[in-house]
């Protein structure tokens, strides 16, 4: 009893003293496809470090088209060292509607209210003044929630280029209807498109023209069927002269499986699509395969893997195709993306495209004179088209630089 009595006073004081401990400023690192300057700019109260391993606080903000037309945010706050224990999750949907102003300002809210809990533990938490608006929630309980567009969303767009040198003309223009209409179980999308293109130059007094012309109407209807199963159908019409395509239609059934839930593609997904239909078309002139109108059907499987984590994304998708009636006539594509952080600044990216073409059925008899091949107005022969691109990038010098000047 003496010995308790006597140790107390020591107990005590190192609790008070471990209470006391100063808490380490706050560092935040921030990877997002978004304005960070300008949450560095509003967010002035704590320190913003350009690299991961410099910071107390990690926020990666993951985005996705939803089915407003807008995007969907998942933020995701980390806390390491002495907040360590501090995990949050918050999300942030836009509207199509909205400006980037308005994005932007949302965005912010969202991100100093993941913050909070942070702010909270730290030795800033004695200067926070915390204000509740509610000026207006009497008329927010009185808001009608019924949607008079039912999920729908439309869009017309229109769009002309001009442009002029003394041997060389070009105009173009684009006209476009979309509508997309997104619920949990269904969604129906349309696409409806005319594009003309039409370019004149003159050299040494000849004058050399191209014209191409193209409209699309394409339509699908996708259905979930479980939290890893989907399945839709695919229709459209079409006619090109580039692709020397008087008129086609198509009607392809698909079925769609992803390994992970649905609800997780923003961090993560592996699906695997297979098609199967049919593919009329009529052509403007006859084909190297001496044909005017052909049917076929074709099927496809695609494969698409994507992962975004703290240390890099990694996207890549395989997709192979053929015509039922002969393998011979078939495409591969592979393409992806990757980055990755290696170390301290240091982050390196790839991407590349390879794709073996036998199945260009369309194609006109005939070689390919010059002027179509410089002017582009017809779609020649090709065995394969590839491209590859690698960066690194290095930043070095000040991390704690919170100071935003954008003077010339």
């Amino acid at each position: 009893m003496c010995l308790l009595v006597f140790m107390l006073p020591f107990v005590l004081f190192s609790q008070g003293e471990k209470q006391g401990e100063a808490k380490a400023p706050l560092k935040l690192y921030i990877d997002c496809n978004c304005d960070k300057n300008f949450l560095r700019q509003e967010i002035a109260y704590i320190n913003h470090v350009r690299d991961q391993a410099q910071s107390n606080i990690k926020l990666f903000v993951y985005d996705i088209a939803n089915g407003s037309g807008g995007r969907t945010y998942m933020l995701e706050f980390e806390g390491i060292e002495d907040y360590q224990e501090i995990f949050g999750k918050l999300s942030y949907e836009t509207t199509s509607s909205m400006t980037d102003d308005e994005v932007r300002k949302g965005l912010l809210k969202k991100v100093q209210s993941g913050l909070l809990q942070y702010i909270l533990e730290s030795d800033m938490a004695e200067n926070i003044t915390y204000t509740v608006n509610d000026g207006g929630l009497g008329e927010v309980q009185e808001v009608d929630f019924r949607d008079p567009w039912n999920n729908w969303i439309f869009e017309v767009y229109g769009e002309a280029k001009l442009k002029k040198e003394s041997s060389r003309k070009e105009f173009e223009y684009e006209l476009g209807f979309q509508s997309d209409h997104v619920t949990e179980k269904l969604r129906i999308r349309s696409d409806v498109e005319l594009n003309q293109a039409n370019k004149e130059f003159v050299k040494d007094d000849e004058t050399f023209t191209s014209e191409r012309f193209r409209y699309s109407a394409d339509g699908s209807v996708v259905a979930s069927l479980s939290d890893h199963w989907s399945s839709g159908i695919f229709v459209g019409v079409q006619h090109n002269t580039f692709t020397n395509i008087d008129f086609k239609y198509y009607v392809t059934p698909a079925i769609e499986y992803n390994i992970y839930p649905y609800k997780e593609v923003l961090r993560r997904e592996i699906v695997f699509a297979y098609k199967i239909g049919y593919l009329h078309n009529d052509y403007i002139e006859p084909t190297i395969f001496e044909k005017m109108v052909e049917g076929v059907f074709n099927h496809s499987l695609d494969v698409q893997v994507r992962y975004r984590q703290p240390w890099g994304n990694v996207y890549a998708r395989l997709r192979g195709s053929t015509f039922l009636n002969d393998f011979s006539k078939n495409r591969i594509q592979l393409n992806g993306s990757f980055s990755v952080r290696l170390l301290k600044g240091l982050a390196a990216r790839f991407s590349g495209r390879f794709e073996l073409i036998r199945d260009q059925i369309n194609l006109p008899a005939g070689d390919a004179s010059l002027e179509d091949v410089l002017l582009q107005q017809k779609q020649i022969a090709t065995d394969y088209e590839s491209n590859l691109s690698v960066g690194l990038s290095y930043t070095f010098g000040s991390a704690f630089n919170n100071v935003i000047n954008t003077r010339l």
